[in-house]
């Protein structure tokens, strides 16, 4: 779709004497509609397209099905359509920042802090190799596209390292930029783990998303200079956040025995 146009594309009359079906026509037209960027601001319910188009509650919902189905448009249950969001891609095997790949989509990436402080958590020092009552720098995000709710960010680094973070503003900046600017550490490989989930109601509540609705779960270990760094893990909506891999005939895909791709760090 385009993103960068601010037109509006007024709804064309459907051909009741064509062979093809009303219902398809009203999909291409609103398909047009949407490349055109004419609901930059909201898409039209059920009832507004009805009138739009002179057509029955029937005709509209074939349609919107079908752009459903093209994951053009999407619905909760008991709402009405939406369009569907631009998706972040992230490449398997590269070491990615979520901050430059929110930029790099056109979009504006923002963060509410949740927290950033020192403290001690068994669970991440473990992670990270160290004793249990190990310092650590913790930082809890919810990460915004656009000003849309995209992802739940946590990371937990050596305070030993990472302690100038806590003077930094992450409500606009990336955490390795400021790892790099502020601790000369410049994580370079590691270790990631990819899962489907379902939303908790907490985490759905934050994210304004639905209870159950898809989402990834992702757990890394950054490393700098081959020592642990970082333990992240971020749980970020399905809907705007896709995976891809390359392969080639003489290289393959190489897979973990868990079905994870291999990093090639």
């Amino acid at each position: 779709m385009n993103q960068g146009r601010r037109t509006t594309a007024e709804p064309r009359t459907l051909d009741r004497s064509s062979k093809t079906p009303l219902w398809s026509q009203l999909r291409d037209d609103v398909a047009r509609r949407i490349d055109e960027d004419s609901f930059s601001t909201s898409f039209p319910g059920e009832h507004a397209l009805c009138e739009q188009y002179g057509v029955s509650r029937q005709t509209v919902r074939m349609a919107l099905r079908s752009l459903r189905e093209a994951g053009v448009v999407s619905a909760a249950r008991g709402q009405e359509s939406r369009l569907v969001a631009t998706q972040i891609e992230q490449p398997v095997g590269t070491l990615y920042s979520l901050f430059a790949s929110v930029e790099e989509a056109g979009m504006t990436q923002d963060s509410v802090v949740l927290a950033l402080d020192e403290r001690r958590d068994a669970r991440a020092a473990a992670e990270l190799g160290l004793d249990e009552e190990a310092p650590l720098v913790f930082l809890h995000r919810v990460r915004l596209a656009d000003g849309e709710p995209m992802a739940l960010d946590r990371a937990w680094l050596p305070a030993e390292v990472a302690r100038p973070l806590l003077g930094a503003d992450f409500r606009h900046t990336a955490l390795y930029a400021e790892l790099a600017q502020r601790c000369d550490v410049h994580p370079s490989g590691g270790a990631e783990t990819i899962d489907a989930v379902a939303l908790l109601a907490p985490q759905a509540a934050t994210l304004a998303s639905e209870p159950g609705a898809p989402a990834f779960a992702i757990e890394r270990l950054g490393y700098h200079r081959g020592a642990p760094v970082e333990w992240r893990t971020t749980v970020i909506r399905a809907d705007r956040f896709r995976i891809r891999t390359d392969f080639s005939a003489s290289t393959g895909l190489r897979m973990t025995a868990s079905g994870q791709a291999q990093p090639s760090h």
